[in-house]
């Protein structure tokens, strides 16, 4: 395979999550072809999407490996720059510090208007918030999980209505998460969580009005001064979203595979 190649599949797999298949890739284009930007700088996401300490290292590391070749890639300078944006100051003073010099040398080599301008504006717009800047951004993130969990719950509720889910593409993210969570739901002892899928809306009105009756009920009855067990009924609904939280997960390991399984046979095609 050639550089863009291996490129073309580390979008591919990085787009649905696959990030320890791109480091893989990056590792593996990178000993059979010898260095890349490009490659280096998919190796160094890859690790920095991961969000841990050990990754953003070895993150820091694919970027200086490929700047000390190609110290003039906007690609890396720029994945870099997000990279020292989020150390923590304190704990990390090194890498922090190495922004300002990469926020310079970015700004020579990208003028005003430039996509790369533009993501070093946005990336120093997200290092500058302040404290209640970060909480309605955390805030934002919960209600777009929510959203998409709702969106996932109506999808996979429309397949139950119909009773099934029609072939898809085994790549096709939103299919395979459907897919999922029909699996998961299926089988007579998960009739009360399909149930609650099918009817989400009322489910979650119903569950309230039951907890406030209940606390209620056992406070008036002097059992108790005060109660929270009437929350007990969220516990099905609960577990219904767990499943459905599941099938993503599942869905995404499933089209990950599918990628790599396409790869794989496009390459012993070519071979």
């Amino acid at each position: 395979m050639t550089h863009d190649e291996y490129a073309d599949r580390c979008e591919e797999l990085f787009a649905v999550g696959g990030f320890t298949q791109v480091r893989k890739l990056c590792e593996a284009g990178l000993e059979e072809l010898g260095p890349d930007p490009v490659l280096y700088r998919w190796l160094g996401l890859a690790h920095a999407a991961e969000d841990e300490d050990d990754h953003d290292a070895e993150a820091e590391k694919a970027y200086e490996a490929g700047l000390a070749q190609w110290p003039d890639d906007l690609g890396l300078l720029v994945s870099y720059l997000e990279l020292c944006l989020r150390a923590d100051s304190w704990t990390y003073p090194g890498r922090s510090g190495r922004a300002v010099v990469l926020k310079e040398r970015i700004a020579v080599l990208a003028p005003a208007g430039s996509p790369e301008a533009a993501r070093v504006e946005d990336a120093l717009g997200w290092a500058g918030r302040g404290y209640w800047q970060d909480v309605r951004e955390r805030t934002a993130t919960v209600r777009a999980e929510r959203a998409a969990l709702a969106s996932h719950s109506a999808e996979v509720a429309e397949a139950l209505e119909r009773g099934g889910q029609a072939p898809a593409h085994p790549e096709d993210l939103r299919a395979a998460e459907v897919a999922a969570a029909l699996e998961l739901l299926a089988g007579p002892w998960r009739a009360p969580l399909r149930l609650m899928v099918r009817h989400r809306v009322a489910a979650y009105v119903t569950t309230f009005v039951l907890a406030l009756v209940t606390n209620k009920a056992l406070v008036l009855s002097g059992t108790v001064s005060y109660s929270v067990w009437g929350w007990i009924w969220y516990v099905p609904l609960l577990l219904a979203d767990g499943k459905l939280r599941l099938a993503r997960r599942v869905a995404r390991q499933r089209v990950i595979a599918a990628m790599e399984a396409r790869h794989a046979e496009t390459a012993a095609s070519a071979g």
